[in-house]
């Protein structure tokens, strides 16, 4: 969005009189560009997914994934997740309804994993910040992830930690009959108004943290605690990002600030992964449904494979940049 760049430039430079190389202008234009360019792709990307969504509702989305099984349903089931762009928090109710329908539990946490991780409007925001290898390689490991863990839950045997009540939980059917157009439309400007007034408020403070990394803490600093050359930063950044509660578009300005300090892409990423993968509200979440050798074995999973891609980009982060 070079366009924008410039407006933004023009407008901190001659109607704000402030200079591009001062910190003070350098956060405001990096504050302002940001958040125009996140707020006008997520509206375009979540009207389209949305429209996209529309075609696959919990119900039907559970209906497929029941027809296969083994590494097949997995691999479905981590596919479906891409286009069904929930939160981690909000997946949690389609898991108690995907389980107590009888969908075996290594295929309901592919589902778990990959729909908070990898959606379509992540994949084309990722572009526009980093590039498309970025987001093509987030992409697969994000899916791989998702597949081999809900593939080591099925091989694991674990469905006697699911708390009793999931399984005797029935899932209403409902005939949703045919959408018109009409009813796809009006339904993807729903979700447009209702994400943004969700993540409205963590894309500011993602961004203000982004602007602040990228203009005011100096590179020696970030370089000195998250390095490439420091071989905790994976799991130090990964270990920070598991607790909170954002999502992806909250912390792509963050991730985007500290590759532009000399952070490593897989650091960068392990923290982005960790936030919107797994998240301390849906953690107390899952609790509830399932028993603490199930949840740990889940936790465990999702951290070393986050882990292990850090690691994986910062080695072959030439690759991608």
């Amino acid at each position: 969005m070079e366009w924008l760049w410039k407006l933004v430039e023009a407008l901190v430079v001659k109607i704000f009189g402030l200079s591009m190389e001062s910190r003070l202008g350098g956060s405001i234009h990096f504050f302002i560009y940001d958040v125009i360019k996140i707020f006008i792709l997520l509206t375009v990307l979540i009207f389209s997914i949305s429209y996209i969504q529309s075609f696959f509702p919990p119900e039907r989305t559970r209906k497929i994934l029941g027809r296969y099984k083994g590494i097949t349903a997995n691999t479905l089931a981590a596919l479906l997740g891409t286009v069904t762009p929930f939160c981690s928090c909000s997946s949690i109710p389609l898991f108690i309804g995907f389980t107590s329908a009888g969908l075996p539990i290594g295929t309901t946490f592919s589902f778990l994993i990959s729909s908070p991780l990898v959606d379509l409007a992540s994949i084309l925001l990722l572009a526009s910040v980093f590039n498309w290898k970025i987001a093509i390689a987030y992409v697969v490991v994000g899916l791989v992830l998702a597949v081999i863990g809900g593939t080591i839950i099925s091989k694991l045997k674990l469905e006697k930690y699911v708390e009793s009540f999931v399984y005797s939980n029935k899932i209403l059917e409902v005939d949703q009959g045919e959408l018109t157009k009409k009813d796809r439309v009006d339904f993807a400007l729903e979700q447009v108004a209702d994400i943004i007034q969700k993540v409205w408020l963590y894309i500011l403070i993602g961004v203000g943290i982004g602007a602040a990394i990228h203009n005011y803490i100096p590179e020696e600093i970030i370089t000195a605690l998250l390095g490439k050359d420091k071989w905790y930063s994976v799991l130090l950044a990964t270990f920070v990002g598991v607790p909170m509660y954002a999502d992806i578009f909250g912390t792509l300005p963050i991730s985007e600030a500290l590759v532009a300090k000399g952070v490593g892409v897989g650091t960068a990423l392990s923290f982005m992964m960790g936030v919107t993968a797994l998240s301390l509200p849906s953690i107390i979440m899952l609790k509830k449904v399932v028993k603490p050798k199930l949840l740990f074995t889940f936790i465990g999973i999702v951290v070393l494979g986050i882990i292990i891609i850090g690691y994986t980009f910062n080695i072959f982060g030439h690759i991608f940049i």
